[in-house]
């Protein structure tokens, strides 16, 4: 799948979801204000006749119709005016019997205005199972009203679960698809990067094996000449290549070899003690004495005294020599490698600080995985498989060690290695 039409699918993939939550978002709030309605309508219904039926006991109902019985204070609370006096268990039970006959199964909380003392009475909780226990909530009075009652739902949600179940289910089934549908376009995307690494592998593996081979076999083919006996210096110069690729070639094969053999097994640290003060120096040494240390300027600073660690002396040391060969490889000068060896209160911190062209940030937490290579456009210059660190990352995991980049303040990065005492 081309980048182009990856691009174009997420955007209207994006859209699309934008547009379903929004639809989604606007039926669901629809649906919410038309039972905020009903639930206010059925409420108003009920205490309206509840009003009528108190009036109706005292024999008192020629005022009903010259006045409102019924304020709506809030969607949860109200005020009844019902122009006579007011008998508690009477209102209490009047309450019940009319908000179940409407469908209003709820808890609700209500209180008696008391003109002698120009307040409402204590209110009173009233629950399903038709319990009772006190409440302080704080009802508003009205200076228009001399006998009247309010009350209160304090929990309206089982009516808006029941209301808007079919939303809510509708909505759940839409977050799932919309989880797989995101977790088959990762899966689609990672696959398209991994797709893009291994394409870019094969064809570094192809260049770094033609290479040599191609050398090796031009050589060859100038040395099965017979002329080729009268010109010595010649014949060495090409037996010289002829080793140099063979060698090149060998050491591309063993890292391919390496990372099927990582990848196949566990790896087995052969531990032992490793002084670290003197590891350094002799990895620093046989890093000097290679190809791609021979221009590098190397120097060990440490600030602590001998300090001894657990360490497979052999894969330690090829976590070295990658660390420093990628700090020399990627450096547009004469390198210069400074290790820095650290004594943390419970570990030791090893930096190899480079003098490269440095790492960007966002790509930093990626240079640890198997094939991948920084991106350089269509500039090469640079030959690798993308193994070095892949290799030194899963050293470091296998002996429980971290290991982080930071960028040079000077320019290029630093390598930190903590190692736990």
């Amino acid at each position: 799948m081309k980048g182009k039409t990856l691009k174009y699918i997420i955007m209207l993939a994006t859209v699309s979801i934008v547009g379903i939550f929004l639809v989604q978002f606007a039926f669901i709030r629809s649906s919410y204000n038309l039972s905020e309605t009903q639930f206010q309508e059925s409420a108003s219904v009920a205490l309206k006749e509840v009003a009528w039926q108190v009036m109706l006991a005292t024999g008192t109902t020629e005022i009903f119709d010259s006045i409102t019985p019924v304020k709506v204070i809030s969607n949860n609370t109200y005020l009844v005016n019902v122009g006579v006096a007011i008998d508690k268990e009477l209102l209490k039970q009047n309450l019940t019997t009319q908000l179940k006959r409407h469908d209003i199964y709820y808890d609700y909380e209500f209180s008696i205005y008391s003109p002698v003392q120009e307040q409402m009475d204590e209110t009173t909780l009233v629950r399903i199972d038709e319990n009772e226990e006190p409440s302080d909530f704080d009802f508003p009075l009205n200076e228009d009203y001399t006998n009247y009652f309010g009350i209160h739902f304090p929990d309206r949600s089982p009516y808006f679960l029941n209301q808007l179940s079919i939303w809510y289910f509708l909505t759940a089934l839409l977050m799932l698809v919309i989880f797989f549908f995101g977790y088959t376009l990762w899966v689609i995307i990672r696959q398209r990067q991994l797709s893009e690494i291994q394409k870019n592998f094969i064809n570094n593996l192809t260049h770094e094996l033609k290479t040599p081979i191609s050398s090796i076999a031009l050589a060859a083919n100038v040395i099965n000449d017979e002329k080729i006996l009268k010109s010595p210096k010649r014949l060495f110069d090409y037996t010289h290549i002829i080793q140099e690729q063979t060698t090149r070639l060998s050491k591309n094969v063993e890292k391919v070899l390496n990372l099927a053999s990582i990848e196949k097994s566990r790896i087995l640290l052969n531990l032992e003690k490793v002084n670290l003060s003197e590891f350094l120096h002799e990895a620093s040494d046989r890093f000097r004495e290679s190809k791609a240390g021979q221009n590098a300027k190397v120097e060990i600073k440490t600030k602590t005294g001998d300090c001894t660690i657990l360490a497979d002396r052999f894969h330690f040391a090829n976590l070295v020599s990658n660390i420093l060969e990628n700090a020399a490889k990627y450096c547009d000068k004469t390198p210069v490698i400074d290790i820095e060896l650290l004594q943390k209160q419970n570990s030791y911190e090893l930096n190899f600080i480079d003098n490269g062209i440095g790492i960007p940030r966002e790509y930093r937490k990626r240079i640890f995985k198997k094939f991948y290579r920084i991106p350089t456009g269509n500039v090469h210059n640079v030959k690798g498989f993308g193994l070095g660190l892949d290799y030194v990352y899963k050293i470091v995991k296998a002996h429980n060690w971290k290991i982080k980049v930071n960028e040079n303040p000077k320019g290029g990065s630093i390598f930190s290695l903590i190692i736990p005492k």
